[in-house]
């Protein structure tokens, strides 16, 4: 010990690694060309996993471009049909609906115009069935765009989600979408108890066997809606959401949201937003193993690529990929974009 203390330099061993004669693996190898690329991937972009969103509106001759989302418009019924029998060409599977009601007068408190026989929804879903018959129609199912107040449920004189009467007026409006023809109804208000109150509205109206049920499980308030409200007309015209969508924060009350509506009956999850909630993603997987797991990339999502393209930060397309390609690879098998008439093109290119 004293030669510790005395100014005299202790020597103290160490440890060389060897350098190894051999190396396990030339990583490179296995993805030096396009295609050994593409077999890395667990999961791979298709066609067949695109949902395109479209909004409706109750103007059947209406194109209007949305400002804050670019390439995207409004569609009135006559002119969508044209249109998405050439994305149908391309290879189009899945297509989401929103309705858009402009007309005056067209809403209310209790969302009546949702599923107006007459309504942009229902014909758009009876023409599209008609003129693409292979076509999987979706229908998202919420109360936002239709009512007066902008939220999206029925509500008590506090301002607050009347649940009851919400959750019964949602799953009258899945059912009325199921029996227009729709293959699938997705609701996405956050109401606690719509999903088990649709699934028995479609078993009790004989649907349930021709009607998916693809429950947005996880949807979180935030700041990456505002192109789509601009689309939709369905801002609230007070307050906001976060007492009904979840906090940014809440991955315990997502998981908790996927088991209950698995428990409900839902037959697929949807996670919203996308890009920065792929943990949630992770474990709508880990939960829900033996259903389908669905990203919606949202308006806010898309405007922000498209804008850091315009400003030359990043390559579109690449990273267009890119964000798919997180998705998937989180746990994901669909993918709701707005993106995809561009991918259906960019998909030929490999």
């Amino acid at each position: 010990m004293s030669g510790l203390f005395n100014g005299t330099k202790k020597h103290v061993a160490t440890y060389t690694e060897p350098a190894p004669t051999e190396i396990s693996s030339i990583l490179q190898g296995g993805y030096h060309h396009p295609l050994l690329r593409q077999w890395q991937y667990e999961r791979q972009l298709t066609k067949s996993s695109l949902i395109y969103p479209l909004f409706i509106t109750d103007n059947e001759d209406e194109v209007t471009p949305i400002d804050s989302l670019p390439k995207q418009n409004r569609w009135g019924v006559k002119k969508v049909v044209p249109y998405v029998e050439s994305l149908v060409a391309k290879g189009l599977k899945a297509v989401i609906l929103f309705g858009v009601p402009l007309a005056e007068g067209s809403k209310d408190p209790y969302a009546t115009s949702a599923d107006d026989p007459n309504g942009p929804v229902i014909l758009t879903i009876k023409a599209l069935r008609k003129s693409c018959p292979d076509l999987f129609i979706i229908c998202d199912v919420c109360m936002c765009e239709y009512t007066s107040h902008g939220h999206c449920g029925i509500l008590r004189e506090d301002g607050s989600i009347l649940r009851e009467d919400s959750v019964r007026r949602l799953a009258a409006i899945a059912v009325n979408y199921a029996k227009a023809g729709a293959h699938c109804v997705a609701p996405s208000d956050m109401v606690d108890g719509r999903v088990l109150a649709i699934k028995r509205g479609l078993i009790d109206a004989g649907l349930a066997h021709k009607c998916m049920l693809m429950s947005y499980s996880a949807k979180f308030s935030g700041n990456l809606y505002g192109p789509f409200r601009d689309a939709a007309g369905s801002a609230p015209s007070f307050g906001d959401r976060k007492c009904y969508q979840l906090p940014p924060g809440g991955r315990g009350l997502a998981r908790r949201a996927i088991i209950r509506d698995l428990g409900e009956g839902t037959d697929a999850i949807i996670v919203k937003p996308s890009t920065f909630y792929l943990d949630i993603v992770s474990d709508a997987k880990e939960l829900a193993k033996d259903v389908p797991i669905c990203t919606y990339q949202v308006s806010g999502e898309y405007a922000m690529l498209h804008a850091a393209a315009e400003k030359g930060v990043v390559d579109l397309k690449t990273i267009a990929f890119e964000a798919a390609n997180g998705c998937l690879r989180a746990g994901a098998t669909l993918i709701i974009s707005y993106f995809t008439p561009d991918f259906l093109d960019w998909l030929d290119e490999f």
